[in-house]
């Protein structure tokens, strides 16, 4: 019977059989060691001379660092550490070999990892980002299922764009030209007024040729929309699912958190009520550090940092100008020129993981922002029937799930947060 390192406390002083990968090796004298690997955890394996197969001392000879072997042996509580457990060896067999595995113990350069990102998945570092990455997707998950939200995904290829044409990826379909798209809010919006909450969850393209440490061409997004949210109920959600995301990984992350040397006091704190501000106010306190920025421009990463960093928990920043957003981002009556929309700034400089809004919900002005954004009104008329056909109060977000990695991992760089990262200039492998 197979067994898996997660769940050898179970098994003490039984004799089990695993099948992993050589993580590392040495020998001590008369006693040798080798770290197995198997996806669900890491375990020492002691090979003691008189305790072992004989045969199995002369395989340990030639085992390589990532060779895959099928060990068995019996497990013990280690002798110097509570809730540690270990496998003194009895077989081992070579399944497969891994003569001069390219990466080894020593640093080498990012370049380097990249070309090799299909070993580097391999490593510590990168099985605990992964791990972290799969928690955060199930809390998202848990958060909406649990709430009575509806999954229904948007498509990929899309006929329009709801931001514009510039940073997409144009394709053919058939005889047609479409898009990879961007976003699924407005397909959202269609079944939110069918099915009231729902959310989607799935890839997005970006054709920006941006190499910031924030960036990537594909990346994941899931993006709820609620029927008579308006925009502040919709960043009481957002601020809801958060911090249940940030304090579950706290919760059953806590080992991967660790591998990766993350500070949690710094995530301790992220719970609600998050900071809110108004777009007059964040520009305020950038003018104070950045004099050059000009009142009426979108953030940049280093204003939203100066933001950020006045706070010990992500802050929301609302009503920008509504001349930078999207068509279908509402105008608040009340604060004209100003867009009923807002983003979520992550702690720590971390930049921004959400944004989102109220939508314009009137046919008429909804049509005529179309045309000032010069886009084509037959592209939309199905997006019109919305508020044609009974419209509705109704607002919703984005967050990126690669950002939101970066940031509860503590990452400089984004490129680790996905396993198979897509760059302006990389793709490959």
């Amino acid at each position: 019977m197979r067994h898996y390192i997660a769940d050898l406390k179970n098994f003490v002083g039984q004799k089990v059989e695993l099948k992993g990968w050589v993580y590392q090796h040495r020998s001590s004298g008369k006693v040798k060691f080798l770290e197995l690997r198997d996806g669900t955890g890491v375990v020492t394996c002691v090979f003691f001379k008189g305790e072992c197969d004989p045969a199995a001392l002369d395989t340990f000879e030639h085992v390589a660092q990532e060779a895959s072997v099928r060990l068995t042996g019996t497990v013990r509580q280690h002798p110097k550490q509570a809730g540690v457990f270990e496998i003194g060896a009895v077989e081992l067999e070579i399944l497969g070999r891994a003569d001069n595995y390219p990466i080894s113990p020593k640093e080498h350069g990012t370049d380097f990892l990249m070309e090799n990102r299909h070993l580097w998945l391999r490593s510590r570092r990168q099985h605990a980002i992964l791990r972290v990455r799969h928690e955060i997707i199930s809390a998202i998950r848990d958060f909406f299922d649990g709430r009575g939200f509806t999954l229904t995904d948007a498509p990929i290829f899309t006929p329009s764009a709801c931001e514009g044409t510039t940073n997409l990826f144009e394709t053919k379909y058939f005889d047609e030209k479409m898009y990879l798209s961007q976003s699924g809010q407005l397909y959202m919006e269609a079944t939110a007024a069918a099915l009231g909450k729902v959310y989607c969850f799935g890839p997005t393209f970006r054709a920006e040729k941006s190499k910031t440490r924030r960036h990537l061409i594909e990346f994941w997004m899931v993006e709820p929309e609620v029927a008579f949210n308006d925009m502040y109920d919709n960043m009481d959600l957002a601020e809801e699912f958060v911090e249940y995301i940030v304090q579950r990984c706290l919760t059953n992350k806590a080992e991967e958190l660790r591998v990766l040397e993350r500070d949690i006091s710094k995530l301790a704190p992220v719970k609600r009520p998050f900071p809110r501000l108004h777009y007059r106010e964040a520009v305020e306190m950038i003018l104070k550090e950045n004099p050059a920025f000009k009142d009426g421009d979108d953030f940049g990463a280093p204003d939203e940092t100066i933001v950020s960093n006045r706070f010990d928990r992500p802050v929301f920043v609302h009503h920008f100008p509504a001349a930078i957003k999207a068509f279908y981002m509402k105008e608040d009556p009340k604060d004209l020129g100003f867009a009923m929309g807002s983003d979520l700034l992550a702690s720590e400089g971390y930049g921004e993981i959400i944004g989102g809004g109220q939508r314009e919900d009137n046919l008429e002005t909804l049509q005529r922002k179309i045309k000032e954004h010069d886009l084509r009104e037959e592209d939309f008329r199905w997006y019109s029937d919305l508020r044609r056909y009974g419209t509705f109060t109704h607002s919703g977000f984005g967050l990126g799930i690669e950002r939101t990695v970066t940031w509860i991992c503590g990452l400089p760089h984004v490129r680790e947060t996905i396993p198979f990262p897509r760059l302006y200039g990389r793709s490959y492998p």
